[in-house]
């Protein structure tokens, strides 16, 4: 009895270090900090890892970057949908309308401050960088966001909605600004993206509960198509899984709803791959993270003033001017928070660091703009500190809707 008793403990112990291990992020925290210093440290090894051929063309940067993100992206449209669904804090639909519009001050701000600054303090040769300010890093800025606002805030799923679509903003961008010339956009290969979305439809439609057929065929078909088109096919299951079938009990949730809910193909699909995706952030961190430390330049401080400054106060902005339009913030979400999404959405790093490769071809100034996107993770700390100056001043009775 006392060993059935020891083994039990030694897995609760187990399962409590994993889940602190997820909770915290730290697998992502290992892999950005790891590939930082493996490529000062040593730069070729570095970089012959992550494009080390496994098979054909395939490397450790396409495994990660286009297959792996692939579910990370699949999980973070789990909760935007559980969100949109009756019950959710941005239902109904009109309650998206804020996130989205501040979406787009995501991408004005931090191009105009970029724009408006070079204006002084640059010149034309850096103006090709106004783009790197308008990418945010999904999977640090929600990690960020589950710890500063604590898990199931609304702020959360507000935050994931303005980063995905901020995200395909900052993909389109690429492909008009930055197109590579090797690789034009294929627009007509979009039609299969549309094709999958039929197919997860008619799916559903099926009643089929199991997810494998969503991600095999509705899945593959969508990736198909965004890589036929030259765009980034890791956002392949947002277009898939809001056709999951999904649940979310009307009235406060019982034993037997939660159990139900459990065999939802949604939360099914959450369930079997969360812990996967939250690991396997890791090697998102050490595909990417990479960047050999250069000199600061006129560049670093653009791109960075974009990002944490510009990018702050754009969201924060169209916030208020899509509230002033009649639009509320999701329930229990107040200006407070949404500033602080803002600050958090500032975290722009490996996404940035794409960018910045795209806008410059010159050594030095790819470098440079570079250590800007890298000096965005200064967002994070900063998030933390408003967070507790917020904390510790009374609020003077702020409400959802912002007036």
């Amino acid at each position: 009895m006392a060993q059935s008793n020891s083994g039990s403990g030694l897995s609760l112990a187990s399962s409590s270090i994993v889940n602190r291990l997820r909770e915290f992020s730290v697998p992502l925290l290992v892999g950005v900090a790891g590939a930082l210093l493996w490529a000062n440290l040593s730069p070729s090894s570095y970089h012959a890892f992550v494009h080390h051929a496994i098979v054909g063309p395939v490397n450790v940067e396409f495994l990660v970057n286009e297959l792996f993100m692939v579910l990370f992206f699949g999980i973070a449209a789990v909760e935007i949908t559980d969100n949109l669904v009756p019950g959710g804090s941005l239902n109904p639909v009109r309650k998206a309308i804020t996130p989205l519009f501040a979406t787009l001050g995501g991408v004005v701000g931090p191009a105009a401050t970029y724009l408006l600054l070079n204006m002084f303090f640059g010149d034309a040769s850096l103006t090709r960088g106004w783009g790197i300010g308008t990418a945010t890093d999904i999977a640090l800025a929600w990690l960020v966001a589950r710890l500063v606002f604590g898990e199931g805030h609304p702020a959360i799923a507000f935050l994931l909605l303005l980063a995905v679509a901020d995200d395909a903003i900052g993909l389109a961008i690429i492909a008009v600004f930055y197109p590579d010339p090797a690789h034009p956009v294929f627009l007509p290969a979009l039609g299969l993206v549309a094709a999958g979305m039929l197919v997860a439809f008619a799916l559903r439609r099926l009643a089929v509960r199991s997810y494998w057929p969503y991600l095999l065929l509705g899945g593959t078909v969508s990736w198909a198509g965004l890589f036929l088109a030259h765009l980034h096919p890791a956002l392949a299951l947002v277009f898939i899984v809001p056709f999951m079938p999904h649940h979310r009990p009307a009235a406060a949730p019982t034993a037997k709803s939660t159990a139900d809910e459990g065999h939802f193909t949604l939360a099914s699909f959450e369930h079997a791959w969360k812990i996967v995706v939250d690991f396997g952030l890791l090697f998102f961190g050490l595909a990417n993270a990479g960047v050999q430390f250069s000199a600061a330049g006129t560049v670093t401080w653009l791109v960075l003033a974009s990002l944490v400054v510009g990018k702050t106060l754009g969201i924060f902005g169209f916030g208020l001017l899509a509230s002033w339009m009649g639009f509320a913030l999701p329930a229990g979400m107040t200006r407070r928070d949404l500033f602080l999404a803002g600050v958090i959405a500032a975290i722009g790093l490996t996404v940035a660091l794409f960018v910045a490769g795209a806008a410059f071809m010159e050594t030095a100034l790819q470098g440079a703009a570079k250590m800007g996107a890298l000096g965005s993770a200064l967002a994070a700390p900063l998030a933390f500190i408003v967070a507790r100056v917020w904390k510790n001043v009374e609020p003077r009775g702020e409400q959802s809707k912002i007036s």
